[in-house]
């Protein structure tokens, strides 16, 4: 299963297949490695399609998540704390496997570029899904 997919599942409440189906229908955004920097990566979303998710409210779901953790996780600005608090491996391997599914085109090595970027895509493929985002987390 890939990582987005057990992001979606996890945000959405439908199963990890059901979420692999939905988005594998959804076009790439058009975020690329030398657009993603915090001021000027912008993330165009695809049209919706029928999601099982479809309509769920992603912030409030996270934030919901977030009171409930020991931790203070900033999952609006943070992958790694966005797959912690879906407990969910955060690691630089997990990273990289998650950038390559989502067909990052920087270099890997560099994570601070790679982090900005795999959040952005993370957020604009939630919204691709369905998912509702307040928009200062599709800019």
């Amino acid at each position: 299963m890939s990582i987005f997919s057990t992001i979606l599942a996890k945000i959405t409440g439908t199963s990890t297949a059901e979420a692999a189906q939905a988005s594998a229908t959804v076009r790439p955004t058009t975020v690329t490695a030398a657009t993603a920097t915090p001021a000027s990566a912008e993330a165009t979303p695809a049209a919706p399609a029928a999601h099982p998710g479809q309509g769920v409210d992603v912030a409030a779901v996270l934030d919901a998540l977030e009171a409930k953790s020991k931790e203070r996780l900033d999952w609006r600005h943070s992958i790694v704390d966005l797959m912690k608090l879906l407990n969910i491996d955060s690691s630089k391997s997990a990273r990289n496997e998650l950038a390559r599914e989502l067909h990052f085109d920087g270099d890997t090595d560099n994570s601070a570029q790679m982090n900005v970027w795999l959040h952005k895509q993370v957020m604009a493929k939630l919204a691709a899904n369905g998912g509702k985002l307040p928009p200062e987390l599709l800019t």
